[in-house]
């Protein structure tokens, strides 16, 4: 009996080590509090769920794997038209925008649109011709206005992100240096690219009111003798973003597909003062197409039941605990005496740092506050001198700096301010 209870435990003790190595091998998710928590089962190679008043990534898989975006790409496209151009322009189509493949408005070379007909197209049918259309109004060549988006992306702090194309189009190019550039985004960046175009662009409102239009028709225009004049052709744009209709307060969003890319989708929902972003990319090969619609749901019901709003406010500093500093060196009313300066709180201007005034929240979780102040100065010192800081953080990600200034002027002493003392000390 002995060597079969010695097998019997050296058998459970073999399963034991495999279970946990299964264990170990496990993907993991990481969520915003730090913990790990049961996996979605998502779809998407990669995913983000984004708060988009403060950026902050509520949930993630994979979020910063670079992968192609296929015509997602188009909210770059749509949101720097808006804010370099303008809308009642007349944007030609050239022999290359005709040359697009499918899906396309089918413009034709030579032939006149609107500028806002073609952000019609653009968003809502996802043309890819009316993209190259735009490109080259904007721009002047598809290759200046992917210039653009790139610097546009940096100026949003997207630094994982490259675009070659207006449209979203597979494509590559090869650098100076030899290396391969895929047109590619991470789901991090591109929740956001989404959340400044509905939060924080000039243009966020016309935005908006583009990406929500259930359907819109326009014309093609001639030019004769300077002037534009009806085309005869009239076309008809249907809204493709299924997930406007499937969930209260679904706000914008994009879809996209391409052979490499997989079926993609960037969208936005917002409720009481709480706005998510939604980034998708590989979710699913023909026929999956309706995956996107399965994994933004339920995204987006993990954050509307886990998820409150909170404002940065709740936990502003007391700036009544700030204590004046002592200044070496500084002069004083008398002889003998220690400097002191007043500080304060700079909170009527607006730094870099600092985000909207309110972020999501998981319970549980709190703002810190961290004051950071000089203990000593060295005269002269100016008012308004900057002598430390708060920061207001998350984990390790700060959401907000407010600046502490010194209130008033301490000059160093002197000769004259020693002069004057001594006279003072004298006659009295």
């Amino acid at each position: 009996m002995k060597p079969f209870r010695k097998t019997i435990t050296k058998i459970t003790a073999l399963l034991f080590s495999i279970l946990l190595l299964s264990s170990l091998l496990i993907p993991q998710t990481i969520y915003a509090n730090g913990e790990d928590e049961p996996d979605f089962s998502l779809y998407a190679q990669s995913a983000v769920l984004m708060d988009a008043s403060s950026g902050r990534i509520l949930y993630e898989k994979n979020g910063h794997k670079v992968l192609p975006m296929a015509s997602t790409t188009k909210i770059m496209t749509c949101i720097l038209a808006l804010e370099n151009g303008n809308p009642e322009d007349y944007a030609i189509a050239s022999s290359y925008a005709a040359s697009m493949p499918k899906v396309k408005l089918s413009v034709k070379e030579g032939e006149y649109y609107q500028l806002k007909d073609l952000l019609y197209s653009l968003m809502l049918e996802s043309h890819n011709d009316a993209a190259v259309v735009i490109a080259e109004h904007i721009a002047g060549s598809t290759q200046n206005f992917a210039d653009l988006m790139n610097q546009k992306a940096r100026d949003i702090g997207c630094h994982d992100t490259f675009f070659i194309t207006p449209n979203g189009l597979d494509a590559t190019v090869t650098a100076k240096d030899g290396t391969v550039k895929v047109h590619s985004t991470t789901a991090a960046d591109l929740a956001k690219i989404m959340s400044y175009c509905i939060m924080d662009s000039p243009k966020k409102e016309d935005f908006l009111a583009i990406t929500r239009t259930p359907s819109y028709s326009f014309e093609n225009y001639l030019e004769k003798d300077g002037q534009f004049v009806r085309g005869g052709r009239t076309f008809q744009c249907n809204n493709h973003n299924a997930f406007l209709s499937m969930m209260d307060g679904a706000l914008s969003g994009k879809t996209g597909f391409t052979g490499s890319a997989g079926y993609c989708y960037v969208g936005s929902l917002r409720r009481d003062n709480r706005t998510y972003v939604v980034a998708l990319l590989a979710c699913g090969w023909p026929n999956n197409k309706t995956y996107k619609w399965s994994d933004t749901k339920t995204l987006m019901n993990y954050g509307l039941e886990n998820f409150e709003y909170h404002t940065l406010k709740e936990a502003s500093f007391d700036e009544s605990r700030l204590k004046p500093i002592k200044v070496n060196g500084g002069q004083t009313d008398r002889l003998g005496a220690t400097a002191y300066v007043d500080i304060k709180i700079d909170r009527e201007t607006k730094n870099d740092s600092e985000t909207d005034d309110g972020l999501l929240l998981k319970k549980g979780e709190n703002i810190q506050v961290n004051c950071q102040s000089a203990t000593q100065l060295t005269a002269p010192i100016e008012a308004g001198t900057q002598v430390g800081t708060i920061r207001y953080l998350v984990g390790e990600t700060v959401y907000k700096v407010e600046y502490i200034l010194t209130s008033g002027s301490v000059p160093a002493i002197d000769f004259s301010w020693c002069l004057s003392q001594i006279l003072k000390r004298y006659t009295l």
